[in-house]
């Protein structure tokens, strides 16, 4: 059996420095924002806050600057991103494209979809879904129904026709694009063989988005159905039928940033505020979170490092993701058993609690289930 290691990250002075330039910049735009709308962390979206990031080269900051990126390191973008979700700013908007639609591009399609779309990205003008979801599959993505196949259109040219439908697609209601994981050949012996992803403009007619409205009564899932869309030739990404490598490497993007342990950020800090110094159970069981939260940042801060030397951390991506998640769902129970029956109707460690509670069971299906990620890290260390 073979073992897991993520080396320690450390951050550069620089990033320090810049960790002082985004405070200042959160402190100026964030006091609007109420308790509540920050504790829905990354998953709230305000556009015109993903275009003043851009305006401050914090998108797209480790990109090269032939794509409108700034070239700064990977442990710098950590430091915005951790910033960001500490203070549970609206950042939903450009997320998946600057976390992994952007670097898709670049690495399976750079001289032909990137150059046009991923320096938009980093302008925080243009915003991605991610389609791999259908019905019936759940996590099991080598299950996907969604076809494509090749058509030739008048005037247009050579290209794709796409039928099928896609679920619990997030923010598909905003974006501009959606990368698709679909069908072009048949399925196989080889059950991950036949798959492709392709760049789909979500303008495109025939393509429907119908709202999935969650338990917590908002709007961020959508079906997503596909009727006859035809895409043009050169939106397929990388070579037909290399589809399921892609996923992985862009789930491991995924899988790998403080968003995994972060998401309940908001609660953490309004626990601290009604927290008594004196109270003994209080001060070990905030300090056992406190404590979880070192370790999942040094972990998370191993995966950037390991991005930032170019190494695969798929494996130690799927650690910390599976980890994350169990400290984030534990949350509200613990906020319960310190404060429960001793919290101020309407206060905002009552809503904070209100929130999370009915949020945390959706964060062991984002990223891939918790069996999906525990098979996935039993097979990297020869435990099955």
């Amino acid at each position: 059996m073979q073992g897991l290691t993520i080396p320690p990250g450390a951050l550069p002075p620089e990033a320090e420095a810049l960790r002082a330039e985004v405070r200042a910049f959160l402190a100026a735009e964030m006091p609007a924002i109420p308790p509540l709308k920050r504790c829905r962390n990354w998953s709230g979206a305000d556009a015109d806050f993903s275009r003043k990031m851009g305006e401050r080269g914090w998108l797209g900051m480790t990109w090269p600057k032939a794509y409108g990126g700034h070239e700064r390191s990977a442990l710098e973008r950590y430091v915005v991103l951790e910033e960001m979700l500490c203070a549970g700013a609206p950042v939903g908007a450009h997320w998946v494209a600057e976390r992994q639609s952007g670097p898709q591009l670049m690495r399976f399609a750079p001289t032909t979809l990137a150059p046009k779309i991923v320096p938009r990205i980093a302008r925080g003008e243009v915003f991605f879904c991610i389609g791999m979801s259908e019905p019936d599959s759940g996590s099991d993505l080598a299950s996907i129904r969604t076809k494509a196949t090749r058509s030739h259109k008048d005037g247009q040219g050579d290209g794709w026709v796409i039928n099928g439908r896609k679920l619990w697609t997030s923010g598909a209601h905003r974006a501009h694009y959606m990368i698709a994981l679909v069908r072009t050949g048949e399925k196989s012996e080889n059950r991950h063989g036949g798959m492709s992803q392709f760049l789909v403009d979500m303008t495109t007619p025939g393509l429907t988005v119908r709202p999935i409205v969650n338990q917590l009564g908002e709007h961020d899932f959508n079906e997503v159905t596909f009727d006859d869309v035809w895409v043009p030739a050169e939106n397929l990404i990388g070579a037909e039928g290399d589809g399921w490598a892609q996923v992985g490497a862009e789930l491991a993007y995924e899988r790998s940033g403080p968003e995994r342990y972060m998401s309940c950020s908001q609660l953490l800090l309004e626990m601290l505020d009604a927290s008594d110094a004196e109270d003994a159970r209080q001060a070990e069981v905030i300090g056992r979170i406190v404590a979880s939260y070192g370790a999942l940042r040094q972990m998370s801060l191993g995966v950037a490092s390991m991005l930032a030397r170019g190494e695969n951390p798929a494996l130690a991506a799927s650690l910390v993701k599976d980890q994350g998640a169990l400290v984030e769902q534990a949350m509200p129970d613990t906020a319960h058993a310190l404060f429960g029956g001793r919290v101020a109707p309407g206060s905002t460690l009552d809503q904070a609690m209100r929130y999370t509670t009915l949020a945390v069971p959706s964060f062991s299906l984002r990223g891939g289930t918790r069996e999906i990620l525990r098979g996935i890290i039993a097979k990297g260390l020869d435990l099955r």
